[in-house]
């Protein structure tokens, strides 16, 4: 096997049992999609309110928050980021 520099070259006897389903991504050049670590630790400041919502508007951010082991109101908190981005950055 000739080896090319940006890329995973991983014998075929090792590729076939590493990826007994042959999913193998050798070859494949992925790009770094993943956060720097200043950006996974910073905090943005936030402000306490309080708020009266419908139990049916609730319910469903709460059962999703439970699946995924987080906080319903962290998920509330992110929609409504990501609407305030979405309309006012246009």
């Amino acid at each position: 096997m000739k080896f090319r520099p940006g890329r995973i070259n991983i014998p075929n006897q090792l590729n076939s049992f590493a990826d007994p389903l042959g999913l193998s991504m050798a070859g494949l050049i992925v790009g770094d999609f993943l956060p720097s670590p200043e950006e996974l630790a910073f905090k943005e400041a936030t402000v306490k309110i309080t708020i009266a919502l419908s139990k049916s508007s609730i319910e469903p951010f709460k059962e999703k928050a439970d699946e995924n082991h987080t906080a319903y109101q962290k998920m509330i908190r992110r929609l409504l980021d990501s609407y305030v981005d979405r309309h006012t950055n246009t």
